[in-house]
């Protein structure tokens, strides 16, 4: 299902937006070369066949190194990794620390924690990922983690200054267009087309380019570092693979690290608390962050 990748054209477009969150902003325009990028994200049945023949262990799966937490006692802080919790309801949507946890033991096999698992979900974008695990998987196949303009270039599917992928109409509607959050958030989610939570891919209807779920679903990882604005266009561009050091994900503990852009907002974005499934729209995420809604997939 998820093998093959679309042509992308290239051309000029208009990047960003100055209509939701500050940081989407100024709108430029940007020239974009030919390039192709995946069709789906990349899910766990071909994140595990790149486990089993490299034995990769990911950023969530490996002991805390003392050296990275020189201000903080790391003795009770095991591997793990962030994992989505709903509240019982309504809370103070100011504080994410309600629904986001630390989980010993979650990982990309073990999403929500070692009782859960990936079993059933070989068609579902991996998550749990850090920057450079994407990174990883990428290089092994030949690949690379697509620019933040590449990015918003194909999700746009060529609609020109569209809000949504898709165009302007909502996406809390009977049969939704991307996999977001429908219902009241953080406590009460009806789940889009059915699914409570990541969906398989190639769930939701394509872009004009083919692409599907570059809205929803999973936040994608993209090669660009954060920037509070976006650059002018003849800004160098620091680009690539070269993650940094693990860093304060574990609830406060440890050293900063450097942050890159993530795209696409996830099956957690709701209206009121994060608008986000919109190609303008961008997120700052450490490099060595995982989550239950962080996947990515590869351009070329």
């Amino acid at each position: 299902m998820t093998d093959g990748m679309i042509e992308l054209p290239g051309g000029a477009f208009l990047m960003g937006s100055d209509r939701f969150y500050p940081e989407e902003g100024p709108v430029v325009q940007v020239q974009v070369d030919a390039f192709t990028m995946d069709r789906y994200a990349v899910t766990n049945r071909e994140f595990a066949r790149f486990v089993a023949d490299t034995g990769y262990v990911t950023v969530a799966e490996r002991e805390l190194d003392p050296a990275d937490f020189p201000d903080g006692d790391i003795t009770d802080v095991q591997p793990g990794s962030l994992v989505f919790t709903p509240t019982s309801g309504p809370v103070d949507l100011r504080n994410w620390r309600q629904w986001w946890h630390w989980v010993p033991g979650a990982s990309w096999r073990h999403p929500h924690g070692p009782d859960s698992s990936i079993d059933e979900l070989g068609d579902h974008p991996v998550v749990q990922i850090a920057f450079e695990d994407a990174c990883a998987f990428a290089a092994w196949v030949g690949k690379r983690l697509p620019t933040e303009a590449e990015w918003e270039y194909a999700a746009r599917g060529g609609l020109e200054g569209a809000t949504f992928a898709w165009g302007e109409e909502a996406n809390q509607r009977a049969e939704p267009f991307a996999n977001t959050w429908q219902g009241r958030f953080p406590y009460l989610n009806t789940g889009a087309r059915g699914w409570v939570g990541t969906a398989p891919v190639g769930s939701f209807p394509p872009n004009g380019y083919g692409l599907h779920e570059m809205t929803g679903n999973t936040w994608e990882w993209t090669a660009d570092p954060w920037t509070e604005r976006h650059q002018v266009p003849a800004a160098a561009c620091t680009c690539g693979c070269s993650p940094q050091t693990r860093t304060e994900a574990t609830g406060g503990h440890g050293a900063s690290a450097r942050r890159r852009v993530l795209k696409g907002g996830s099956h957690l974005c709701a209206p009121e608390y994060c608008f986000r499934y919109r190609p303008a729209a961008r997120s700052a995420q450490t490099e060595d962050s995982a989550t239950t809604h962080i996947g990515f997939r590869c351009a070329h």
